[in-house]
């Protein structure tokens, strides 16, 4: 598994990470075979939110790591706060108090990565600076970022911030693709032109802001997922035909579309099968040519000027 900085961090991470949203509910048989093969194919950074089942996902996690006997110092853990029943809370004390139990259920003295959980209306920054550099003092978070934001938004929080944000949490899949769709449509009247985030792309490459690829193999918003899905064929027939020629399957395919942008996103990849974790591993080895990549953007119904 190749490796990535957490943006200008000093952290050493798997340019795939594995997302434990799901694991909430599963046996905790089933959740160590998930993380031990997810370790063993060279995954170290896993990701996790304060609303993920409740906080019991970061609870079996921790409970899989000591059955598995996994040391916390060999891996890379981040997790999300900031949303609430009803509306979003980037308060000082929530984030204080979100970190605590997160810590507690992770069973850790620290986290690697603390993300703010999707934007907050009423956010004051410098509340929120106060609360990550009493983090960051405390050794309980040792880098931050957020998640959803876009340019204005981390300008705002960072005018404020003592330290930089490394990393950006987004949706992004081949049928997700408004980050790219408008830098390739520009000055064109039609839909595809619209730049309906600031330019967030470009802007995380500037910043060398670390852009974490959520839902990777999700069409819509949680609409299910696009592999074999009826309503994508030539997707489909093209990551088919593809992954045949590299000798992998169309998972692994969906997973290299997203490597190969340079602006070298993370994946984070939510499944809760061993089996795709392993045909996930297996992107970080595979090249696509650019024409490659084209081919597949375009078999997603995407239009080229």
């Amino acid at each position: 598994m190749k490796t990535l900085p957490i943006g200008t961090s000093s952290l050493n991470a798997s340019e795939i990470s594995l997302g434990c949203m799901r694991i909430a509910g599963m046996a905790p048989a089933a959740v160590d075979a998930l993380v031990s093969t997810a370790w063993e194919s060279g995954i170290n950074f896993y990701d996790h939110a304060d609303i993920y089942g409740g906080g019991k996902s970061e609870e079996v996690f921790s409970q899989s790591l000591k059955r598995l006997g996994l040391e916390r110092s060999q891996l890379l853990l981040q997790s999300k706060c900031g949303i609430r029943s009803g509306f979003f809370d980037f308060s000082k004390q929530h984030i204080l108090d979100s970190v605590d139990k997160i810590l507690t259920r992770l069973d850790t003295d620290y986290l690697d990565v603390l993300l703010l959980h999707r934007p907050d209306a009423l956010v004051e920054p410098e509340e929120v600076a106060e609360a990550f550099d009493q983090l960051k003092q405390s050794g309980k978070v040792h880098y931050f970022g957020v998640s959803n934001h876009n340019p204005s938004q981390i300008e705002l929080l960072q005018a404020s911030l003592p330290m930089k944000l490394e990393a950006n949490q987004l949706q992004f899949s081949i049928t997700n693709t408004g980050m790219v769709d408008h830098g390739l449509n520009v000055n064109m009247e039609i839909p595809r032109s619209i730049d309906r985030d600031g330019g967030i792309l470009d802007y995380c490459r500037l910043k060398k802001i670390t852009v974490q690829a959520w839902s990777p193999f999700q069409h819509g918003f949680f609409e299910g997922t696009f592999l074999g899905n009826p309503k994508f064929p030539k997707l489909n027939e093209v990551l088919d035909v593809m992954a045949e020629s590299f000798n992998v399957t169309a998972t692994t395919m969906a997973i290299a579309w997203i490597l190969r942008h340079p602006a070298k996103i993370q994946p984070v990849v939510g499944t809760t099968s061993p089996e795709r974790v392993k045909q996930v591993a297996l992107a970080s080895g595979v090249a696509l040519t650019r024409p490659q990549w084209y081919e597949i953007y375009r078999a997603a119904g995407n239009t080229l000027p």
